[in-house]
């Protein structure tokens, strides 16, 4: 297994800067997803991770061995990348085996490693198919397998579910976890699918325009995100946020008026997320309903307000209906307060136990 240590890394390509002197640490056996929007840098950072990506500036350390100048081929990294990239007219066995053929590997351990493997990865009845004969997940799991049978110390995935339907995505989740659990190995994994870094990560690392925001396990970022952005970032649907400003025990904005305790002055952006605001009667803030996502026994309300768009939770049995004016309030102490840039978290509300 091998540990990573990214100091100072520094990318552009000719005036554009697209990885912005990132430090970040990735403990052995450890499961990191670096999330972001398109264009954040994360996927040129796992390509810097890799080698197929020079530096500007900085180092990429495994293991405490400094490998920035090391080739990719001699860094002992497997990369699984969006596309499959199978060999169309090899069998799956022959996808398997082929660079381990390539590196002389004696044919007793080819067999075995490919055995195990496919065992791993439920493709032992699959091994004599080509790949046109395989459905989406199954050639994503021939991707994964081909790394796997390398053994190599550190495992990155770019964007590796993007290409899958919802009910394949899903179910791809739980094959990684698996395998990682199973194999132990460090993995570095790159999507802009913040569900995915939910469910998976041991830790995320949140990255907007080349900055690393934020680095912690999930939930400690979901429930005390340290920007604007990240609070934002995290969580479907998104938070709301909006402009206040601190007036006694208050905050006060365009058309509301919370209570909201805290030793922060002055103007400030409040955070409220969906799932903490319920339609009611005696809600502060009111707003037109422009549009309604009912998921059952319950949905969200997206409303237009004067402080700006608000989504709240509601009770699927309610009417509501667009065009409806309704009225939210928040369920209890819930509200996130941050700096009037949006800079630095100010105030959060205790995270459920």
């Amino acid at each position: 297994m091998s540990g990573l240590r990214l100091v100072g890394i520094r990318k552009s390509y000719g005036d554009h800067p697209v990885v912005k002197g990132v430090d970040l640490e990735v403990a052995s056996g450890e499961f990191l997803v670096m999330v972001g929007p398109s264009g954040c840098g994360k996927t040129t950072l796992l390509r810097v991770i890799a080698g197929l990506e020079a530096v500007d500036s900085g180092q990429v350390l495994m293991s405490g061995a400094d490998v920035t100048q090391v080739p990719p081929r001699d860094r002992d990294v497997g990369m699984v990348f969006q596309s499959y990239a199978l060999y169309p007219h090899m069998t799956v066995r022959e996808n398997l085996a082929f660079g381990l053929e390539l590196r002389k590997v004696p044919r007793a351990d080819v067999d075995a490693r490919v055995a195990e493997a496919a065992a791993m990865l439920e493709l032992t009845n699959l091994l004599e198919r080509k790949p046109k004969a395989l459905s989406g997940g199954q050639r994503q799991r021939v991707a994964m397998g081909r790394v796997i049978v390398r053994r190599p110390r550190l495992f990155l995935f770019d964007e590796p579910l993007s290409n899958l339907d919802t009910a394949l995505r899903v179910q791809m989740r739980g094959e990684l976890a698996r395998l990682h659990r199973k194999l132990g190995v460090t993995m570095v994994y790159v999507t802009h699918d913040q569900v995915e870094a939910m469910t998976l990560a041991t830790r995320v690392a949140v990255f907007d325009k080349g900055v690393l925001q934020q680095v912690g396990p999930p939930l400690e970022l979901y429930h005390r995100p340290g920007n604007a952005f990240v609070a934002g970032f995290l969580g479907s649907p998104s938070m709301n946020l909006f402009d206040a400003r601190r007036e006694g025990t208050a905050l006060v904005g365009a058309g509301f008026r919370l209570e909201a305790a805290g030793d922060y002055a002055g103007d400030v952006k409040l955070g409220l997320r969906p799932q903490d605001l319920t339609v009611s009667a005696d809600g502060p803030f009111t707003g037109e309903v422009a549009a309604v996502e009912r998921l059952g026994f319950d949905g969200y309300v997206f409303l237009e307000t004067a402080a700006g768009p608000l989504t709240a939770r509601f009770d699927g049995s309610l009417p509501v209906e667009v065009g409806q004016t309704v009225r939210v309030r928040p369920n209890g102490d819930v509200a996130h307060v941050f700096s009037a840039d949006g800079a630095r978290a100010l105030r959060h509300p205790e995270a459920p136990r």
